[in-house]
């Protein structure tokens, strides 16, 4: 392990709720909770203020609802979140050529590599200043670990949040890890730590005063060895730059069970037309379609076809998820759809078409729904709550909700103070959806 504390690990703090929170000035303070609105939803990330009621990450939406029903409740952005993620991730670049993202709002820098830092005073003096610049770009807060090994820095920047750092000095590792909890360390789940509770092993202490032997017999040879290497604060672990997706997927959960066939092959079309697009957006193509089914039961089914060769043709993927569609019984309804893309490369094949059993050109939604016969009737536009929209009169403004044919929209952008509220018809022909504007705006170069 390092002789100085020169890996930092970077956690935005509750970051989906963080960006929403400052596109839109009227929540700022304010409980908030972003994720899946309908009934079979669950919570992606709740504000600080919203934990303060209990609501976390992962819990049902109707729960969220229960301890928090004055709460804002909003879907994700996603498109949002990836752009301000990106901003970050080109500010840890700049610090380092050794940059290990995990998620769009959390990595690990070696600041080794770059020369950067080489003691404790450098590394906090790169952490300090890291936290100052996403603040001046993003207009956002992150916590910031900094310590000899990735492990320490990712347990030092949870104990910095939130809009913290935390600097775990080399020689102090055993001391800080001994009285912490045995879920604090990676690897460490609900099962893991039930099981090592029942054998009166709570703390990591208590773990490393079991021994590797005693922990390789309860929990098995590779566990028990890095469960004992990690409460005696040893991982050697190395930052590892940009670590390659290996696939790309979408899906869909279902408010109401689909139990009409031709409606569930319509939503496998759709699903494997939205990975398309993500696909060619990250300049990737892939030879693996995987098609994921979740029934009524719970029960979860994948079935998967292999091409000859990568590919980002819409028309390919959305006929190699049919054919996987026909092998899989939906008796019963369909909770859930997915379809996801792997085997992924930067390439395609360009005669990869002809895989197409078809050989046409890819088929329009609206020709689609046709040939399955699914019933015409008038579609309304459907307004989802924290989606972004203009209006013809007001500007830019957000939906605060909708029902009963009517829709509330908030107007203000992130540099106004908080907006006016007015409410519309949902048809009305001068609202529209719009894209999201950036949370900071930077003045532009003499």
């Amino acid at each position: 392990m390092r002789n100085a504390p020169t890996i930092l690990h970077l956690d935005m703090d509750a970051f989906y709720a963080s960006v929403e929170q400052a596109s839109k000035p009227s929540l700022r303070g304010k409980a908030v909770v972003v994720g899946g609105l309908g009934p079979r939803g669950v919570v992606a990330t709740a504000s600080y203020e919203a934990r303060a009621f209990g609501v976390h990450s992962a819990m049902p939406m109707a729960q969220a609802r229960r301890l928090a029903p004055n709460a804002a409740y909003l879907v994700p952005r996603f498109s949002l979140y990836r752009a301000v993620s990106e901003q970050v991730m080109t500010l840890l670049r700049e610090l380092s050529p050794l940059v290990e993202p995990l998620s769009l709002d959390e990595a690990f820098v070696d600041l080794a590599a770059s020369g950067v830092a080489e003691d404790a005073e450098s590394a906090r003096r790169a952490g300090l200043r890291l936290r100052a610049d996403i603040r001046t770009v993003t207009g956002l807060t992150g916590s910031v670990g900094l310590a000899a090994s990735k492990m320490l820095a990712k347990i030092a920047s949870e104990q910095a949040k939130p809009d913290g750092l935390v600097l775990i000095e080399p020689g102090t590792e055993r001391a800080l890890l001994g009285p912490l909890p045995v879920r604090t360390l990676p690897g460490v789940g609900p099962a893991t730590g039930d099981h090592l509770r029942r054998v009166g092993i709570t703390t990591v202490d208590e773990l490393a005063e079991a021994g590797e032997d005693e922990l390789v017999r309860l929990l098995g040879k590779a566990h028990g060895q890095a469960l004992y290497a990690m409460a005696l604060a040893r991982d050697e672990r190395p930052v590892v730059a940009e670590r390659e997706a290996k696939s790309v997927s979408v899906e869909d959960t279902y408010d109401v069970d689909i139990h009409d066939r031709p409606r569930i092959g319509l939503e496998v079309r759709r699903l494997a037309d939205r990975c398309v697009r993500r696909l060619r957006e990250a300049g990737l193509s892939g030879r693996t379609i995987v098609l994921k089914v979740r029934r009524y039961d719970f029960s979860t089914l994948t079935r998967s076809e292999t091409l000859r060769g990568p590919t980002d043709d819409p028309a390919v993927v959305r006929e190699a998820a049919e054919r996987l569609l026909e092998s899989v019984d939906t008796t019963g309804g369909v909770r859930l759809l997915g379809v996801g893309v792997s085997g992924l490369a930067d390439y395609t094949q360009e005669d990869l078409f002809a895989q197409a059993s078809s050989g046409a050109e890819p088929v329009p939604e609206e020709a689609v729904a046709e040939r399955v016969a699914v019933p015409r009737e008038p579609v309304l536009p459907h307004w989802r709550a924290g989606q972004d929209v203009r209006h013809a009169e007001h500007g830019h403004g957000w939906v605060q909700g909708s029902g009963v044919g009517r829709v509330t929209v908030r107007f203000e952008t992130p540099q106004s103070p908080p907006g006016r509220i007015r409410t519309f018809l949902v048809t009305d022909p001068a609202l529209e959806p719009a894209d999201p504007l950036p949370l900071v705006v930077t003045a532009p170069a003499p």
